[in-house]
């Protein structure tokens, strides 16, 4: 961007910087396009699982939902208030790595869920007191298990969306994994590869995005989009807590409270990119500590109002060390523009009109992409004996597990319902070898 290059370097690094309002809003948006079809997916997947049709008024009450406190939450770590905020432009949006417990919770009902959002989400701001502390459970050994395991977890839902659509509902219907839906999945996938590689810039970062429109487009004219639900959309609406109410259950408390541990080490590594990547300086305590302080109080507040688990986006991150601008004033920009689309459920409404199919061809990328990040980041570990095996019983257990999901049956309902989850036994796996297994002479 030319307008850049008359800032100072000492302006770029500086996160109390001020742009000039255009870059601002360009900067922002970019924000915006980077992370927006990743933020509003998990909403669109749970939405599914909760029983809710894909076009609803309550699939675009939760579309709504994670548009306005990704917003919210991205406030509180760019401003801030008291200890709470890391003061860096970091991006919050809906983390996809609750996904395999929250779809087990919806199963269980979408109070059982919310709540179990709520105090997952106040455990996580605890946290804060001692997250440093913790830091050395994840190295990438860990870490690029965990992120593996997510990315895998999810992949099959993205094929089930490009073929139609998950659920009983969606896979009984003719059309499912026919030629059709799968046309509109792969030109997603053609067009975003052709912008990701052969373009820059804006255009470059919010790839899957312009994907996703193409193929939108198409769909229209085949008359594959149905408009009714945006019509029917009010253009401003408020959030309305407890919507689903609030159940209290064990299981599930659990299970958010063990994956709040590895969203919040997500977010300190995303914070100490931010300042060794736009700053190139190691990320203050404070700066840490305010940043799991927002991590989980945005995560309790959404869930109070029917927003999702929110966590920093690592794309985000990204974007700070292509651009080099660490203005937190860019990134609350980029909140604000969320905010007004979460104020206006005509945008949720349209979202939703898209073909599910079309949505499954953004997701494929993206969950491979998941994937390809915990990949990258074993491929620094050194693969000795011990690492293997590490490796090898978490994830084969882990899956296994998820497979056949008979096989602990006899654990009963709640309790199986952790272990077959496909996550959380690799992760809990991980981090328990990695801290009891003696490390290896080099």
């Amino acid at each position: 961007m030319s307008a850049l290059e008359n800032i100072s370097q000492e302006d770029l690094k500086n996160p109390d910087y001020v742009p000039p309002l255009q870059v601002g809003l360009i900067l922002g948006l970019q924000h915006v396009l980077a992370m927006f079809v990743s933020n509003v997916t998990p909403s669109i997947i749970i939405a599914g699982v909760a029983g809710f049709a894909f076009g609803s008024a309550d699939t675009v009450f939760l579309i709504q939902m994670s548009m306005l406190f990704a917003g919210i939450a991205t406030l509180m770590q760019t401003i801030g208030f008291g200890p709470v905020g890391a003061r860096l432009p970091v991006m919050q949006g809906t983390s996809f790595a609750f996904v395999p417990v929250m779809i087990g919770a919806a199963k269980m009902g979408m109070g059982t869920l919310f709540g179990g959002i709520v105090i997952g989400g106040l455990f996580h701001a605890f946290m804060g007191l001692f997250i440093g502390k913790i830091r050395h459970w994840f190295p990438p050994l860990v870490s690029g298990i965990i992120i593996l395991a997510i990315g895998i977890y999810l992949i099959p839902v993205g094929i089930q969306y490009a073929a139609g659509g998950a659920g009983d509902f969606n896979m009984s219907k003719p059309t499912w994994g026919g030629l059709g839906n799968w046309s509109l999945a792969i030109i997603v996938i053609l067009v975003s590869f052709g912008l990701k590689f052969w373009t820059k810039g804006i255009i470059s970062s919010s790839s899957v995005l312009l994907g996703m429109i193409v193929a939108y487009v198409i769909a229209i004219f085949m008359g594959d989009v149905n408009f009714s639900g945006i019509s029917k959309a009010a253009w401003f609406a408020l959030p309305e807590p407890f919507k689903y109410g609030f159940d209290i259950n064990l299981t599930v408390i659990i299970a958010m409270c063990l994956m709040s541990i590895v969203s919040a080490i997500e977010t300190v590594g995303d914070i100490s990119g931010i300042a060794k990547g736009g700053a190139n300086r190691e990320a203050t305590d404070k700066e840490l500590q305010g940043g799991t302080y927002a991590d989980g109080i945005g995560t309790a507040v959404a869930g109070i109002f029917g927003g999702l688990p929110n966590t920093s986006f690592s794309q985000n991150v990204g974007l700070i060390s292509m651009t080099g601008v660490m203005s937190r004033s860019v990134v609350t920009i980029a909140a604000i523009f969320l905010i007004l689309c979460g104020l206006v459920p005509k945008i949720g409404a349209l979202v939703s009109s898209m073909p599910i199919a079309v949505l499954g061809g953004g997701v494929i990328v993206m969950f491979g992409m998941v994937a390809s990040a915990g990949i990258n980041m074993l491929s620094s570990v050194n693969w000795n004996r011990r690492n293997m095996m590490i490796f090898a019983i978490s994830l084969s257990i882990g899956f296994g597990l998820q497979k056949v999901p008979a096989s602990v049956q006899g654990l009963g309902g709640d309790l199986q319902m952790l272990m077959t989850s496909g996550l959380l036994p690799a992760a809990f796996l991980a981090v328990l070898l990695n801290i009891i297994l003696p490390e290896e002479d080099k």
